[in-house]
């Protein structure tokens, strides 16, 4: 080959080495635990929660973000307003992430080894355990068959006594819309009154269908009819769902329920009856929680981000 053939060829090659070095630079590996501490982030709205949740410190999950976002050239959170805010390009990543988590949790739950083995304990009340938390908790058992789950259902504040004496890595619970202080809010639940029929409204003393002591929705009852200064008497007390659904069906008396839970063979009850203040649904994480037991906090926390469907 002559020393002109070799120059034409060696140029002839040159666009395709450039393109080439080009191409690495644009390759990125994107670290999974920074997408999961992004959207984690989204989930959750506060770095804060995230922190807790992760078992890492706010600034570490910060930190996090900020690598995300040089790795990706892009900001992700508007950091110029109130709360957590999505830029245009983190919109547009947060279902990509999404998939991405899904695939790599998969693939790790099939060969993976050690990190994915072990136990969840998950507290819930009986009517969350037993109208949200079924199909949530069967596909996490399908993905990760070597993690057992034990499920406890008793009243919030007996799961979270469980939970401060160590019987419990996690709990879904009611709370007062209390902020950040007391696990992270998973949703907002409206409450209403129900009853077979609306006329029951006019008998006084109202007959109530309530829980024990010290279910919250009870104490809501409680607390609004005495503010409204309605005369009320306990007609049938159950700790039960089920016995509480039975007794509304049977016409024995008004109950409370969540909007989202309220059946179409019940009627929904307004005036004269006051109105009732949300509730919110939390999750409590026990402290320094990793592995399986976070990797269930995250699936939980991302099927029920926008709430319970309608029953």
């Amino acid at each position: 080959m002559t020393s002109t053939a070799a120059s034409i060829q060696f140029i002839a090659l040159m666009p395709a080495i450039t393109d080439a070095n080009d191409m690495a630079d644009r390759m990125v590996n994107l670290d999974i635990d920074l997408l999961r501490a992004f959207v984690t982030v989204v989930e959750t709205g506060s770095f804060t929660r995230t922190a807790a949740l992760l078992g890492r410190t706010q600034p570490a999950v910060s930190l996090q973000i900020r690598r995300l976002e040089d790795q990706l050239r892009s900001p992700l959170f508007d950091r110029g307003g109130k709360g957590v805010a999505l830029t245009t390009e983190g919109a547009a990543l947060i279902p990509q992430a999404r998939r991405l988590l899904r695939l790599n949790d998969e693939i790790v739950s099939t060969l993976g080894e050690g990190d994915l083995e072990g136990e969840v304990r998950l507290g819930a009340p009986e009517d969350i355990a037993t109208m949200h938390l079924p199909e949530i908790l069967g596909a996490f058992a399908r993905s990760h068959p070597r993690i057992k789950l034990s499920v406890t259902c008793d009243y919030t504040a007996n799961l979270l006594d469980q939970m401060s004496r160590g019987m419990l890595d996690l709990a879904l619970i009611k709370r007062e819309p209390v902020g950040p202080d007391l696990g992270v809010r998973v949703w907002s639940e409206p409450l209403v009154w129900v009853a077979l029929d609306a006329s029951i409204v006019e008998t006084s003393p109202l007959p109530l269908i309530i829980a024990p002591a010290p279910d919250i929705y009870r104490k809501r009852a409680l607390g609004a009819l005495s503010d409204a200064g309605l005369a009320f008497r306990a007609s049938f007390t159950s700790p039960s769902l089920a016995g509480q659904m039975a007794a509304l069906r049977a016409g024995l008396g008004v109950g409370v329920l969540p909007a989202a839970m309220a059946p179409r063979d019940l009627a929904v009850l307004a005036h004269p009856l006051p109105t009732l203040s949300d509730s919110e649904i939390a999750l409590v994480s026990a402290r320094g929680v990793s592995g399986p037991t976070s990797l269930l906090a995250q699936e939980v926390l991302r099927a029920l981000e926008r709430g319970p469907a309608p029953v």
